[in-house]
This record gives structure tokens, sequence and C-alpha cells, in this order.
């Protein structure tokens, strides 16, 4: 059974500013059912571990939280190891912006799933796990690789441009990562090879699926997304 690592921000917090804020749920738990679907095994883990906030503004398509079993129960991020697990999916949410860039733990399971050909996913804010991981040269370990993330234009239409620490869109662009995207909250899914990322909050099944496909030995249907918004570059 193929097993997936979910990691979800422990910050409820935006820096300094008076703003709440901490995982999106919607970016957790469309991929997470997609998952389960796929017959995949879902371990889910946060920095700190134990209880992962939520975004409030992400709750509106929610009954409350169905998955509170979950994001009440998220294991420590140090205490889980890649041997045992296919592929590591970085949840968004504007949380991770300040638990995520600078999270060693974080960036040695990237890096290890990276180099043992397991599958890399993150969506919307959560690709900011993989802006400072290097290889053991000290390079940028995806200088150009196609990717896609939480956009500065999306980031202008929340109004948090001058709140979070830095725009996501401008960082990858800084370490030369191909950058693509779609028009602001338009799905977009970029799969290049084991890499796989999504723009925005409606990216995250799209991602999910590309999961599957990417650790799956049979060709599945990617579903919903429109041709001309799945980017491969295999």
């Amino acid at each position: 059974m193929k097993k997936i690592l979910m990691v979800v921000t422990s910050n409820d917090k935006m820096g300094d500013a008076d703003y709440k804020t901490g995982l999106y749920l919607s970016e957790l738990t469309h991929p997470y059912d997609v998952f389960k679907e796929a017959g995949f095994a879902i371990d889910v883990a946060s920095p700190k571990g134990g209880i992962a906030p939520i975004d409030t503004h992400s709750l509106s398509e929610f009954d409350g939280n169905p998955y509170e079993d979950i994001t009440n129960n998220t294991l420590k991020l140090n205490h889980v190891s890649m041997n045992d697990y296919d592929a590591i999916f970085l949840v968004g949410g504007h949380g991770v912006m300040w638990d995520f860039p600078d999270n060693q733990t974080l960036q040695n399971l990237v890096k290890e799933a990276y180099h043992t050909g397991k599958a890399v996913a993150a969506v919307c804010h959560g690709p900011a796990g993989l802006v400072n991981v290097t290889d053991t040269a000290g390079n940028y370990l995806f200088k150009g690789k196609k990717m896609t993330s939480f956009t500065a234009a999306e980031e202008a239409t929340v109004n948090l441009t001058t709140i979070v620490p830095f725009l996501l869109e401008e960082k990858f662009k800084q370490n030369e990562v191909l950058f693509e995207h779609s028009d602001v909250w338009q799905e977009h899914v970029v799969v290049d090879g084991q890499l796989i990322t999504g723009q925005n909050p409606a990216s995250a099944a799209g991602v999910g699926r590309a999961v599957v496909k990417c650790l799956s030995d049979s060709d599945i249907n990617l579903g919903s997304i429109p041709s001309s918004q799945v980017s491969q570059n295999v």
C-alpha cells in the first residue's frame, strides 16, 4: 500500500500582524480524499505536532471541521521518517509562510524524498517549504524546474502583499525556477517528473490526483483538471 505524508502548519498568526491564520482546510481535505479513494494510507504531521490551527476563512465550504480528529492529532514532524512514505505533500494556508521556509527538518524530508525518487508535492502556499531546499553542494534543489504556487496577483487580491514575509512567485523566480501560473483563482497544476505543485485552493484535488498518477503503475484520469491547465514536463 502506498503511503503519503501530508504536512500542515503549526502557526496560527501572521508574523507580528494582528491576523489569525493556519492551514487552509480544503487544501488538506481534497487531496486527502483523493488519496483515500486511491487506497493510499495517509499520515498528517506538523512542525509542533498535536492541534493544527485552521484558517477560519477556509471553513465556509464545511459544516464545522469534519476532519477535526485528523487536524487535532498531527504527528510531530521530527518524529517521522521518509523511509515510511512514498510521497510528501505540503499543504498550504498562510500559516506556512512563517514556519515552513526555514524548518530544517522539513527541508531534510523534502531533500530525502526527492533524492530517493519519491513524489514531492505542494499546493498554494505549501511550496513555502520548498523555497530554501538545497542539494549537497549548497545549490537550490529545484533550479530550472517547472513549478507554481500562490501568485503575487492572488496575494494582492487578499490584501496581504505587505503582511507575508515574501512573495512566493518572486522567490521562486529569484531561485531560477520556471514559474508557471493561470489567472487568479483558476485551477493550475504543474508536473515536472516527481515534483508536483498547485497554484491555489482550487488546485488541491488536482495535485492529489497527479500524485496518485505519479505513484501508480497504470495511467489514471486526472479528472476535472482541464488539459490546458495541467503542465507536464516528464
